[in-house]
C-alpha cells in the first residue's frame, strides 16, 4: 500500500578516503586480470595520511608492480603532489604491501575440480553468504531517486573538477538528498546536503553559489524543486582538509552507497577488490540484472531479488524475490521464470555476464548500478524473460 514518507540516500566522491581506498583495490584487481583472467583477488586497502597498506589474497599469473599501481591509482583521482595541507599525495606516499597468495581451502571450493570432503566437482561459491538485487521504474536507470540524485551531484562535481574549469574543488566530496513521497512516487525534493574539499582562497560563499546553480539545479529534475527545498552547503563553514589526511579509509565501508542507498537491502559482502569468483560481487551483480529484467519486463513496478549461497557449493542454496505488492503475476511465479532464463551458478554468473576482465576501476565509483556500459546494467535477455513469464 502506498503512503507518504520522506526517504534519503547519501553518495560520497572519488577522493573520499573510503572510495580512494576501494579505488586501489580495484585498481590492482584489474591488473590482474589484465594479464591473467583467471586471477583469485580479494585485496584490502588501507589508506590514512601518508601511507596506504594493501592486506588479503591474491594468487595470478600476473607480474604485478603493485606500487606503481597505487601511485597511479592515486594521481589520476587528483592527489597528485605534496601539498602543506595535504600530505597524501601520488608521489610521496608509504606504501605497504601485506598481500599472500589464497588459502588452499579456499581454493580448493572455488576451483572447478574434485576434491575430498568436496560433494561436487564443479565451481563453487568463494564463500557462504547473501546478495540482494534491486530495481524500481522512479528514474530512467530503474534506480532508487534519492541514490540516484546523490550520485548526479558528485559525477558533476568531478566532471567540473577534472576538467580544470573550476580550480579551488578538490578531490574529497559527499551529498545526500532527501526525497519526499506521495502515494510512493517522489513528489519532490526536500533537501540537498553537499560538501565539497576546496582551495583556501574561495569564500563559503561563492561555494554555496556554485554548488547550488552550477551543480545542484544543473543535475535533478527542476520539477522536483520547490520553496521547501533546502540546501545545506559546506555545513561547517569550511572543508579544506579532506581525504586520506582528513580521515582514514578503508575498502568496504560505503556499501550502501555502491548499491541502493538503502532502499534496497545489502548483504553486508563488499565488492571492491573481490574478483568475480567471489560471490559478494558477482552475485550482487547479477542479482541487480535480474531486477533490472524483471522491472524493464513490465512484470513489476519495483523488485527486490535476493540468492544466498554455501562456499564451495555450485547452487544457490536459495532465491527470493519481492515485488512488494507491484507485480503483474505471483512473486512465485517470477522466481520460476527467471530460473527458465538465467543461471544462478556461480560459473555461470561469470560466463553471462563476461566477468573475467579488467571492468572493475569503472564500477568503483558513483554506484556500481547506474553506469549503462557495465553488463549487470544491459537488458540482453529481456524479450525471454517475458516469454517465460506469459
Amino acid at each position: 500500500m502506498a503512503y507518504d514518507y520522506t526517504f534519503s540516500s547519501e553518495s560520497v566522491g572519488e577522493g573520499h578516503p573510503d572510495k580512494v581506498a576501494d579505488y586501489i583495490a580495484d585498481s590492482v584487481l584489474d591488473a590482474s586480470l589484465t594479464q591473467d583472467r583467471l586471477s583469485r583477488v580479494a585485496c584490502e586497502v588501507l589508506v590514512k595520511s601518508n601511507i596506504v597498506v594493501l592486506a588479503g589474497e591474491i594468487s595470478t599469473k600476473a607480474k604485478l608492480n603493485i606500487e606503481a599501481i597505487v601511485r597511479n591509482a592515486i594521481d589520476s583521482i587528483g592527489y597528485r603532489e605534496p601539498k602543506d595541507d595535504d600530505v597524501f599525495n601520488a608521489r610521496t606516499v608509504f606504501i605497504t604491501n601485506a598481500l599472500t597468495t589464497q588459502s588452499p581451502d579456499i581454493a580448493q571450493g572455488v576451483n572447478a575440480r574434485a576434491a575430498v570432503g568436496k560433494k561436487t566437482s564443479e565451481q563453487g561459491a568463494g564463500d557462504q553468504g547473501i546478495m540482494f538485487g534491486y530495481a524500481t521504474d522512479e528514474t530512467p536507470e530503474l534506480m532508487p531517486a534519492p541514490i540516484m540524485f546523490a550520485h548526479r551531484i558528485l559525477h558533476e562535481l568531478h566532471e567540473l573538477r577534472h576538467s580544470g574549469e573550476v580550480p579551488w574543488l578538490r578531490p574529497d566530496c559527499k551529498s545526500q538528498v532527501a526525497v519526499a513521497y506521495k502515494n510512493g512516487v517522489p513528489a519532490h525534493i526536500e533537501n540537498v546536503v553537499l560538501s565539497t574539499q576546496h582551495t583556501a582562497d574561495v569564500t563559503h560563499a561563492a561555494i554555496e553559489k556554485f554548488c547550488i546553480e552550477k551543480v545542484i539545479r544543473k543535475t535533478l529534475p527542476a520539477k522536483l524543486f520547490s520553496k521547501r527545498t533546502h540546501f545545506l552547503i559546506n555545513p561547517t563553514g569550511k572543508f579544506i582538509t579532506g581525504g586520506p589526511h582528513g580521515d582514514a579509509g578503508v575498502t568496504g565501508r560505503k556499501i550502501i552507497v555502491d548499491t541502493y542507498g538503502g532502499t534496497g537491502r545489502h548483504g553486508g559482502g563488499a565488492f571492491s577488490g573481490k574478483d568475480p569468483s567471489k560471490v559478494d560481487r558477482s552475485a550482487a551483480y547479477m542479482a541487480r540484472w535480474v531486477a533490472k529484467h524483471i522491472v524493464a519486463a513490465g512484470i513489476a513496478k519495483r523488485c527486490e531479488l535476493q540468492i544466498a549461497y554455501a562456499i564451495g557449493h555450485p547452487h544457490p542454496t536459495s532465491i527470493h524475490v519481492n515485488t512488494f505488492g507491484t507485480g503483474t503475476i505471483a512473486d512465485a511465479a517470477i522466481i520460476e521464470g527467471i530460473k527458465k532464463v538465467f543461471s544462478f551458478k556461480p560459473a555461470d554468473i561469470i560466463k553471462q555476464l563476461n566477468l573475467l576482465r579488467p571492468i572493475y576501476r569503472k564500477s568503483t565509483n558513483y554506484g556500481h548500478f547506474t553506469k549503462p556500459d557495465l553488463p549487470w546494467e544491459t537488458l540482453s535477455h529481456l524479450a525471454a524473460l517475458k516469454k517465460a513469464v506469459k
